[in-house]
């Protein structure tokens, strides 16, 4: 077992001031048990926490640290740029580097708005689709998760499914009842909503490869159906890239899978870890944003210099060294295939969902296609698998329904390591 006093002592500490202890509710390990580990520094393919234990990461802060912690030309750009000042309030010459960058590298990205957070990247595209199509009403599916916003917060994943959370108090019923939604990957649900709402479906949003009821992919000619629908139905069909985006290929999942969405929303990842976000698309429906049109956004921090600065430098590596694709697909392959030997091993029925660098294991018999199968499966001996594996040195996401991310700091070594843990792991199990 691990010394995590530190983090006992800290965690302690921090429930005397902040909710819960932690700033965002998944860090409070309340789904898996036990304490939070408090984490100090991080480099490459590793993590330390307060009492200098050392973990295999595969959380990479939630995905957008493709190429691993404390990316040296990551780090010298943000020493080099903090000098000029943290922020202007005021454009700059490297927000319209960082858009052109974007659109050079996403297909069908004519104009794109930086934003400070994932969540609010979410929140502006819908409000953009209704405003572009004076409709109120948007489908959303169930255990997917756009940030914390008021309509996104109706049958979420992420943390609220984690919680168990089914009605978030304080959302409106008049906003619960704009936002409908239906299963992950049922075309006929979406097909009936289309019907009993006609014309009043201002957008469609959807994670293109869910990662936030686990690591979920979308069934054959699922989004094609659902793009054909958006065309004819005059819907704005928007991509949640969040955790897709720039990872699962350098034009994100509009690339890999070869769907133009109307709207891509980003988060961290274009600020290589910081908090930042965007969101961008068509020009017909992007210069409805003000200053150009009447839907109204704004943000102090948008196009924050450090937050352009680190995701410039970023993304414009992954530009510039294609190979990482192929490197993560390789790796997240190797890990899958590995680890079923491992759990087949042990007899031990699991069901492995991965794409590139997402991956996750679901403990089920059955194949985990929607949010219904994910949660069907068995948490508690995810909850086991977790704490065996932390216990190794192996740092996943503490919640069932979290996607992990690899890097490509991890080596195969690496990786032989987490499969070696998930053999103690799983003797643990039976």
């Amino acid at each position: 077992m691990m010394d995590i006093n530190s983090s006992r002592n800290l965690f302690e500490r921090a429930q005397r001031s902040i909710p819960g202890g932690v700033n965002s509710p998944v860090r409070a390990f309340k789904s898996v048990g036990g304490t939070p580990i408090f984490m100090q520094r991080a480099k490459g393919a590793y993590l330390y926490d307060a009492d200098e234990n050392k973990y295999i990461d595969y959380i990479n802060s939630w995905g957008p640290m493709i190429l691993g912690h404390a990316f040296e030309p990551v780090v010298e750009a943000i020493q080099k740029k903090a000098v000029d000042s943290t922020s202007f309030g005021a454009p700059t010459q490297l927000e319209i580097e960082m858009a052109e960058l974007i659109k050079s590298m996403v297909p069908n990205v004519d104009l794109i708005r930086m934003v400070s957070s994932g969540t609010e990247a979410c929140m502006s595209a819908v409000r953009l689709a209704r405003g572009y199509t004076g409709r109120n009403k948007i489908i959303k599916f169930e255990g997917c998760y756009h940030g914390h916003a008021d309509s996104f917060l109706v049958k979420a994943g992420s943390g609220v499914a984690t919680f168990n959370i089914q009605t978030v108090p304080g959302v409106t019923a008049g906003v619960a009842a704009d936002t409908l939604t239906a299963p992950y990957n049922n075309i006929n649900a979406i097909q009936e909503l289309i019907v009993q709402h006609k014309n009043q479906i201002a957008a469609i949003i959807i994670e293109p490869v869910a990662g936030n009821m686990g690591c979920i992919l979308p069934a054959e000619n699922f989004l094609e159906q659902l793009r054909k629908i958006c065309t004819e139905e005059d819907i704005v069909f928007i991509f949640d890239e969040v955790m897709t985006g720039f990872r699962l290929a350098q034009g994100g999942a509009q690339e890999r899978l070869k769907i133009n969405a109307d709207l891509v929303t980003y988060g961290k990842v274009i600020g290589a870890g910081m908090p930042v976000g965007a969101f961008g698309g068509k020009f017909e429906i992007m210069q409805h944003i003000a200053p150009l049109g009447n839907v109204y956004q704004a943000g102090t921090l948008s196009g924050n210099p450090i937050a352009m600065i680190a995701g410039y430098t970023l993304l414009n590596h992954l530009k510039n060294n294609s190979a990482v694709y192929d490197e993560l697909d390789a790796k997240g392959k190797y890990l899958k295939d590995e680890l079923q030997k491992v759990f087949d091993e042990a007899n031990i029925p699991v069901a492995i969902n991965q794409v590139g660098s997402m991956i996750s294991v679901f403990f089920t018999n059955k194949p985990v296609n929607n949010f219904t199968d994910a949660s069907s499966s068995n948490i508690n001996m995810f909850n086991k698998f977790f704490h065996a594996m932390l216990n190794e040195g192996i740092y996943l996401p503490p919640s069932a329904y979290e996607s992990w991310f690899l890097s490509n700091a991890l080596s195969y070594a690496n990786l032989d390591e987490t499969i070696q843990a998930a053999k103690q792991a799983t003797a643990q199990l039976l």
